[in-house]
């Protein structure tokens, strides 16, 4: 039998416990006596059983059907664990300590919660108490294992999902378009009507290669991405196609009756939508001119990474590149623009180097300006304990203009990232917001990169 908490309790003290159970799965869920039933009914019991010592059961219910331990991302438990820092409750039990957490990590933070409150913690058919030092090492024994068997159980899922896909089985996920799960045999099942638009699509790739070009067709037909019902009966309607909606389905071997995991293919027991000489010609014409969003972009520079954005769409831009006759000419790309085409965008596409030397202009006049020194000198008053005097703020300002030519492309980023918190880029110039926190940041990342910079400059030289 479990021990109630060691805290000395009088006739006069009540205890009161919340009851927390937890199903991983939804099986079962729907008769009138399930899982969960149970496991409360136990706790109850033992909670009455303990009345002697002051414990009362609090008539909230905190259950959580078809949620996994392996995270703490619970409705019920994210409820206990509110009442809890706003003193509702003196003692969690459970059935087992598993139907808390199988997480050791997520169940020390717990712990550290219900300590920093006070909070004992039961667990019904397991003989230990957290108030007490053999109980905490009993404890962490049992998370141990319990996070070593949903290990295991992760490692047996991706086993037979492996073994399924080597005999050419579906095993669930997003449905394709073109295809519906059968509910009975789980195959995967030609949907006819949705199998033209897949034929659609790889026939006019292999025509004119613009996968950008398909989706206007597309969305002009006003035919979407696959609309689909969740077991649940939630509808999940299809939307505009873009550019990557189709580079994907292009690059999907389903279609050509095949099952892909971890780089190795196999044969599928699911018909075909797509001939193999199609599938190839395609193929050839992907790696031949690959889409713009497979070309590595960390090959090239990419001061603005991050912070600059689309002041237009509201969207993030990514850095590109193209090379013409040796050379490489650098690019700040609209994402929306680079998924549903130029037209849908007038910011679209802009060179990198002039972008960056006008960011770079207003960060030099900014920083230069009375009112930085001062904000900076103010923030770093506020921040920081040391002594910083305004003279040495101003020096280490005026430090930014003579060095940043000099500095390595990663620690102009590094000044960049601590300094500018966006960049939103419109048809008509660009608006740079500094970084509240950047102002005391900027002296250090400054400190550091004039330090680096001065013991590389004699072997440089």
């Amino acid at each position: 039998m479990m021990t109630a908490p060691t805290a000395p309790a009088t006739a006069q003290q009540t205890l009161r416990c919340a009851v927390y159970c937890r199903k991983s799965t939804e099986d079962g869920l729907d008769m009138e006596f399930d899982s969960l039933d149970a496991q409360r009914e136990a706790c109850e019991a033992y909670v009455a059983s303990q009345r002697h010592e002051g414990w009362t059961l609090l008539s909230d219910v905190y259950s959580d059907g078809g949620f996994t331990g392996a995270n703490a991302d619970r409705p019920a438990l994210q409820r206990m664990l509110d009442d809890i820092r706003s003193s509702k409750i003196d003692v969690v039990v459970t059935y087992k300590v598993d139907r808390l957490s199988r997480s050791l990590l997520d169940f020390a933070k717990l712990m550290e919660l219900f300590e920093a409150r006070d909070v004992s913690f039961v667990s019904i058919t397991q003989n230990f108490s957290t108030t007490t030092a053999i109980g905490k090492l009993t404890l962490n024994i049992l998370m141990s294992f319990a996070e070593f068997e949903r290990a295991i159980i992760a490692e047996r899922v991706r086993d037979k999902i492996a073994g399924a896909k080597k005999k050419g089985k579906y095993t669930g996920g997003t449905p394709l378009l073109g295809y519906d799960p059968d509910p009975l045999t789980h195959k995967l099942i030609v949907n006819e009507e949705e199998a033209k638009t897949v034929l659609r699509i790889f026939r006019r790739h292999a025509e004119t290669g613009s996968g950008l070009g398909i989706a206007k067709e597309l969305n002009g037909l006003g035919i979407t991405t696959k609309s689909w019902t969740t077991r649940k009966g939630a509808t999940r309607p299809g939307k505009p196609w873009n550019a990557s909606h189709i580079y994907r389905l292009l690059n999907n071997r389903t279609y050509v009756g095949e099952i892909a995991h971890k780089e190795k293919v196999y044969p599928g027991e699911h018909k075909a939508i797509v001939s193999r000489k199609l599938w190839d010609r395609v193929q050839t014409m992907l790696k031949s001119n690959p889409p713009r969003e497979q070309v590595a972009h960390e090959k090239v520079p990419s001061l603005l990474k991050g912070v600059i954005r689309c002041g237009h769409c509201e969207c993030a831009m990514t850095s590109t590149y193209t090379r013409k006759g040796g050379r490489t000419y650098r690019y700040y790309l609209c994402v929306k623009a680079g998924k549903n085409g130029y037209t849908s965008c007038p910011v679209r596409l802009l060179p990198a180097g002039d972008i960056e030397k006008a960011v770079v202009d207003q960060i030099r006049s900014i920083i230069k300006s009375p009112e930085m020194i001062a904000q900076t000198y103010l923030a770093s008053c506020d921040l920081d304990s040391a002594a910083v005097t305004r003279w040495e703020v101003t020096d280490a300002l005026q430090q930014f203009d003579p060095i940043w030519n000099e500095l390595y492309p990663a620690e102009q980023r590094m000044i960049v990232g601590a300094l500018v918190e966006s960049i939103s880029v419109n048809e008509d110039g660009l608006d740079v917001r500094m970084q509240t926190g950047g102002l005391h940041s900027l002296l250090s990342v400054l400190g550091e990169t004039r330090t680096a910079y001065d013991e590389r400059m004699p072997s440089d030289r």
